[in-house]
């Protein structure tokens, strides 16, 4: 039995595991962002999305190599913890669970921007609310959406994409010529400037949230010491060629930043190049893709902050409540469903930089993981300082740079949000006089079985 067991763990090859990290980001974020992104990046959004491929690819280089280290653990958190210490792990997960707890937020605001862009006589409050009744409801009684209908509509945006890239193209070439396909002014412009591409660039990192993803099947997949490294920096290639190419494209039908409304204008880009009737389609797609990435992406934090709480890093009469009937995790969903409200008041932008803080913190610490694994282990198992010390400072030189042109009410929330856990690990810890405790991510038949699984996608 036991074999047989083990047969079916090991079923997970190359390409289908970097096919799900490609779903798992899910590559029509290019679309719903382009506004917001293309704006802050002065119309340079292809440069932008360039440079953090980069970035994501000397980090995705250090996730492979701590992946293929530690097959069965696949988290910033747990890196940091065993190459580095546990009072350090405990940090980045503190900042891990910023993403967690805040990205709900971000997706039904994303929601609620197009559709009081198309009906602007009804209050945008009102579409925020029900985005978050309708998702909580959903996560409180325990509803999930299938995986086939998961990969039905996932695979449904991937084809509104291909098609809005093929109206773009039509466009451009019927209002240019074919020549006009080859303009450099989507990588730089006559207001391009250093400054603005850093700035867009340290918001798509949103668009890369989840590339890392896949190191969850290590236990799946077949030989995985090589084949999750492999395929987590395949996912972030694979990634960063489809947002450049698409972003690319996109530039050339609206030239420049200048938009009237940045959040919506993908919508008014849809209906330019391919009239009133795709535009109705890709407005749809939004909706639907905003509300299913809304599910599982709550569920997700809220499951973390189950195992927080489980496993006392967090208290546990709150977090580790369980509702009686529907055996979720009651709290944590109304807590990030509460959350949710503060769309009211924050802008796109600074959202979307709130969220990178949490995720470049994470991925700084993942570069210095590698350095510091290297250092603990340079007498026993030599390797390569090119690969483990110089790559891994490359990766974190990049992150640190655009963690230093995120929004500024961002990095002001992000410092206080480290602050808090700071606190919070002093108290856990007596002032450092004990280890803090460790967080159990995996779920086994003596979890509770019945909380939500972590499968965030935006």
């Amino acid at each position: 039995m036991t074999s047989d067991k083990q047969q079916l763990e090991r079923t997970v090859t190359l390409w289908p595991l970097v096919l799900f990290g490609i779903a798992y980001i899910t590559p029509f974020i290019v679309l719903t962002t382009f506004g917001v992104f293309s704006e802050a990046s002065n119309g340079t959004l292809a440069t932008a999305y360039a440079v953090t491929t980069i970035a994501m690819i000397f980090t995705a280089l250090s996730y492979g190599k701590l992946a293929g280290l530690y097959p069965a653990a696949g988290s910033a958190y747990t890196y940091a913890r065993r190459a580095i210490d546990s009072r350090v792990g405990f940090m980045v997960g503190w900042a891990v669970l910023l993403d967690y707890f805040f990205l709900p937020m971000v997706v039904w605001l994303f929601g609620t921007v197009y559709l009081t862009e198309q009906f602007p006589a009804v209050p945008g409050w009102m579409f925020l609310l029900g985005f978050i009744i309708l998702t909580t409801a959903l996560n409180v009684i325990g509803m999930r959406v299938a995986t086939r209908i998961n990969l039905a509509l996932i695979a449904f945006q991937v084809l509104v994409l291909l098609f809005f890239v093929i109206f773009s193209l039509d466009t451009v070439i019927g209002d240019s010529g074919v020549g006009a396909v080859l303009s450099p002014e989507p990588f730089w412009n006559s207001t391009s400037t250093i400054s603005a591409v850093s700035a867009g660039a340290a918001l798509t990192a949103y668009s890369f949230i989840g590339f890392d993803a896949v190191s969850t099947f290590a236990e799946e997949t077949k030989n995985p010491r090589k084949t999750v490294p492999r395929a987590i920096v395949l996912t972030a290639v694979i990634a960063g060629i489809i947002f450049v190419l698409v972003a690319y494209v996109i530039q050339l039908v609206h030239p420049g930043g200048q938009f009237q409304n940045a959040g919506s204008a993908p919508l008014q880009i849809a209906e330019q190049i391919g009239g009133d009737f795709f535009g109705a389609v890709f407005l749809s797609t939004v909706i639907v893709a905003q509300f299913t990435a809304g599910i599982p992406i709550q569920a997700a934090g809220a499951r973390l902050m189950y195992a927080m709480g489980r496993d006392n890093a967090l208290p546990r009469r709150i977090f580790a409540k369980v509702h009686s009937r529907f055996h979720t995790p009651i709290y944590n969903l109304l807590l990030t469903g509460g959350i949710g409200l503060l769309a009211l008041v924050l802008s796109v932008t600074t959202s979307t930089s709130f969220i990178n803080f949490g995720a470049f913190t994470a991925f700084a610490f993942v570069n210095i993981s590698v350095i510091a694994q290297y250092f603990r282990d340079r007498a026993t198992k030599p390797r390569n300082p090119l690969t483990w010390v110089v790559a891994p400072l490359i990766g974190l030189g990049f992150v640190g740079w655009l963690i230093t042109h995120l929004d500024s009410n961002a990095l002001t929330l992000g410092f206080i949000w480290l602050a808090v856990g700071f606190c919070w690990l002093l108290f856990l810890t007596r002032g450092f006089r004990v280890p803090p405790p460790a967080v159990d991510l995996d779920d086994s038949p003596g979890r509770n079985e019945d909380a939500p699984q972590a499968n965030p996608a935006h």
